[in-house]
């Protein structure tokens, strides 16, 4: 096995995960061009792309050539692609789409359209005054006397006291709640995002929240009595400190979740049709009045405006929590719903021309890229649009 190959394969793996600084990725395109004139160093290529099927074959040897294919080809040629809705090979089709569209954040997308034709032509040119900048840790933390802070402007350590509960924000912006052990009545407090924010905190109890953009929690001081309760409105992923004898509750409308210790998320953002609970670990119930379902692991209830509730199998959670590590995920996604959760993070509004587009999508991108890297992203795959004055408009 030469060291190019062992290099080879290695830049092509940190490549997907998305971990390839710069210099690799530039290594890696370098090695790619230089391969046109170089058939020992395009069969190495071949070797390398073939190892990623280390689980076994994604799909059959005729669908893996073509796709290296693509990607071995000049930067200028228009590239053809025949994804099929219920046959993404999601491994090393993010692979093959991220070298194929050039663009070095690691992004892919695929419409579930029988063909695709992507062009570099496709490239929109936004004027920066017209862009708009990835969210980021932003936050309101309002006290019980009424007191607001600043999260994101506040300095480091003690932000304010209540009773004998501390309250703390550390140097990778996480706020601390540090409960004491006197006879103090806890008092109740509330963190908010605003559109383009998020926050991780760290409750009485230790539980670990983290906020999406545009939600709030609402939340004691400090837990007593038989139950923890917390209430959210907006997207919040948690991981509940056990305690047997006092159950863990996160309320949102009318609706309960309830744990002892587990890992879940909960999407529950008004402008969305239904409310989505995903669990990654342990187990949970939840009920509204009058539907209950207890979850496993890698199930998600799914409640609609209307009180009925469904739970799905095997879902993938990854796709659902994607958010708390800086990831948009889709998969088989309308236009717009990517683009509510484009409205929320980029703090813009969305507006469309004529119909909306009804094809569905499978991608992922850093959510650290601003509008502009996303909407390139989705205008690869057909889509039309213009970014102007904080505003998306997608055009028929």
């Amino acid at each position: 096995m030469s060291e190019l190959y062992v290099r080879l394969n290695y830049l092509f793996n940190k490549y997907y995960n998305g971990t390839a600084s710069e210099g690799e990725r530039d290594e890696l395109f370098e090695i790619i061009d230089s391969s046109a004139t170089d058939a020992e160093l395009a069969s190495l290529i071949h070797q390398a792309w073939d190892s990623l099927d280390d689980d076994g074959p994604l799909f059959d040897k005729s669908k893996s050539d073509e796709m290296l294919a693509q990607i071995l080809r000049t930067n200028t040629e228009p590239a053809v692609v025949t994804p099929t809705k219920n046959n993404l090979p999601w491994r090393k089709l993010g692979v093959a789409a991220s070298l194929l569209f050039l663009v070095g954040f690691g992004a892919y997308i695929y419409s579930n359209q029988k063909k695709q034709v992507v062009t570099k032509k496709s490239i929109a040119k936004i004027h920066p005054k017209n862009d708009a900048l990835p969210g980021g840790n932003k936050a309101i933390l309002t006290l019980a006397n009424g007191k607001t802070i600043t999260l994101d402007s506040a300095q480091n350590g003690l932000l304010a006291q209540q009773g004998a509960t501390k309250i703390n924000k550390t140097r990778n912006g996480q706020l601390v709640y540090e409960a004491g052990i006197n006879a103090d009545a806890p008092v109740i407090n509330t963190i908010s995002t605003p559109r383009g924010g998020q926050y991780q905190l760290i409750l009485p109890d230790g539980s670990k929240v983290c906020l999406n953009s545009e939600s709030s929690l609402t939340f004691p001081t400090k837990f007593t009595g038989k139950t923890r309760e917390v209430t959210i409105t907006g997207e919040a992923y948690f991981e509940v400190s056990k305690n047997p004898n006092m159950p863990f509750r996160v309320k949102s409308d009318n609706t309960t979740v309830e744990v002892l210790g587990t890992h879940f998320n909960v999407m529950a953002y008004n402008d969305e049709a239904e409310m989505k609970t995903t669990l990654l670990e342990g187990s949970v119930k939840i009920s509204n009045g009058t539907a209950t379902g207890i979850l496993k692991p890698g199930q998600q209830a799914v409640l609609n405006k209307a009180g009925k509730l469904k739970v799905l199998n095997d879902v993938d959670v990854d796709d659902e929590i994607a958010w708390k590590d800086g990831i948009f995920q889709f998969r088989d996604a309308g236009i717009d719903a990517i683009m509510r959760q484009a409205a929320r993070w980029y703090d813009v509004d969305v507006a469309y021309e004529g119909k909306i587009p009804q094809r569905e999508f499978t991608g992922r991108i850093s959510r650290n890229v601003k509008a502009s890297e996303l909407m390139n992203m989705l205008g690869y795959a057909g889509v039309k649009y213009k970014i102007e004055d904080k505003r998306i408009t997608i055009q028929q």
